[in-house]
């Protein structure tokens, strides 16, 4: 497994990359440009010196191969030569008894040439009179001498100040990555259970949205740590009541000797089987829901899917001799989870069954209204007023005062997946048949028919 890189690393080897990248250019740069000024101020030296020539020449005819004198030591470097009708008549001790440029027929202007091996750059002019022909010259080594010489005194102090400037960046890094290091000591000492906002001394700007974001981070844990604990403490207490009644009764059925009443202990233990399977399914669903984001969404016909959850009611609603009244449309197509939706379906018709009077109407319909697709479900049950309406939902809340057996989950299950569907939920008081009447509305899928 590969080691992490170290994000300090990273900074100082590419900022002392890119130092050394632009120190390399300007050094190159710095080189041409100094080449092409050394060679511009050299040119310029050597028409100097021809025209000096030119103008001190003795009396040439009268002259006949004289050597000047070489008066310093960078003199041999240097060489001139004076012709006066195509005889030698003046020349420096280095300069051959031949013209420097005769295999260039140079007359005029600059020439580079190559006397015995060595390359020099000439100057040629013409004296006073035309018969009169002057070279000077000098090596091109001396001139990559004096280049190299000059290079040489502006990049010492740059490669002397190179380890120093990689000390000094080193420096810098560390000291600007010094409130990360903090903030990861800080996070590696804190207990599990401390869920505080971090603080940071002297945190730069930057890590600001990086201390915000951990923690909402920190927050959005808390909060959920803080549901599961509630969570498991009321499905804890709300457990134990069916379990105890389910001990109580099967305690009567051991100890009772007439039939009957062992029966009827029997059938309440059943009933209270039932009723904690209920709530741990119940449980189940709504732990699922908070725990998982729901599936993708697929386009879901809405009328068979709440026939299904009315057909798992119906045994219930047949046993309080209540009616059910199923209006589904056709064509109502929402984007959902078909399993959640049958869930939500069950749950409310079960809650109309179940906290309704016998003898009671539940109506079921699936409509469309407009751009929305609407469920809705209405009873002639006792209803709710507004206190109970605005409580209804939170966990195991149950109306006060029914004598029915439940966990108060069902309403939290709807909601959740109503909030999963972006869904609106609205509960009043059924204007038909006088209980409570709720309506779930979704948008409609995309492509449905109007």
């Amino acid at each position: 497994m590969r080691r992490p890189q170290s994000l300090q690393g990273r900074l100082l080897a590419l900022v002392l990359g890119l130092v050394l990248l632009v120190w390399a250019s300007t050094s190159v740069m710095t080189w041409v440009d100094a080449r092409h000024e050394l060679d511009e101020l050299l040119d310029s030296h050597l028409a100097q010196a021809a025209a000096l020539l030119v103008v001190q020449q003795a009396d040439l005819e009268e002259a006949h191969d004289v050597d000047a004198p070489s008066l310093h030591r960078y003199a041999p470097k240097v060489a001139f030569q004076v012709f006066h009708d195509g005889r030698l008549v003046l020349r420096s001790a280095n300069a051959p008894a031949w013209p420097m440029a005769a295999g260039d027929r140079l007359q005029q202007g600059f020439r580079t040439v190559s006397v015995d091996g060595t390359a020099w750059r000439v100057f040629a002019t013409h004296g006073a009179e035309r018969d009169v022909q002057v070279y000077v010259g000098e090596q091109v080594a001396s001139r990559a001498s004096i280049l190299r010489a000059v290079l040489r005194s502006t990049s010492w102090p740059m490669l002397v100040a190179l380890p120093l400037l990689a000390l000094a960046v080193w420096w810098a890094v560390a000291q600007g990555l010094a409130p990360l290091r903090r903030l990861g000591r800080t996070l590696a000492e804190r207990p599990a259970h401390d869920l505080q906002p971090v603080r940071i001394a002297d945190a730069p700007s930057e890590m600001t949205p990086l201390l915000a974001a951990l923690d909402g981070l920190l927050a959005r844990i808390a909060e959920l740590l803080q549901s599961e604990r509630r969570f498991t403490a009321d499905a804890a207490h709300e457990l134990r009541t069916p379990i105890a009644a389910i001990r109580a009764q099967a305690q009567v059925a051991l100890g009772e000797p007439d039939d009957t009443l062992r029966r009827h202990a029997l059938e309440s233990t059943l009933a209270g089987c039932d009723r904690a399977a209920r709530l741990v399914e119940q449980l189940l669903t709504l732990s699922r829901l908070e725990a998982e984001s729901p599936g993708p969404r697929q386009r879901t016909e809405l009328a068979p899917v709440v026939q299904r959850a009315v057909a798992e009611v119906a045994p219930r609603a047949v046993g309080k001799q209540q009616a059910i009244e199923l209006d589904a449309a056709p064509g109502c197509v929402v984007a959902g989870d078909e399993a959640l939706l049958q869930a939500l379906a069950r749950n409310l018709v079960d809650n109309a069954v179940r906290y309704s009077p016998r003898g009671a109407r539940v109506q079921v319909r699936v409509a469309r209204d407009g751009a929305r697709i609407v469920l809705e479900v209405q009873d002639s049950g006792p209803g709710l007023d507004q206190a109970d309406r605005q409580r209804l939902g939170q966990r195991f809340f149950r109306v006060p005062g029914s004598e029915e057996s439940g966990s108060g989950l069902g309403w939290s299950i709807v909601r959740r997946i109503a909030a999963a569907h972006g869904a609106e939920v609205s509960l009043q008081r059924s204007p038909a048949l006088g209980g409570l009447a709720v309506r779930v509305a979704f948008a409609a899928a995309e492509g449905s028919s109007e």
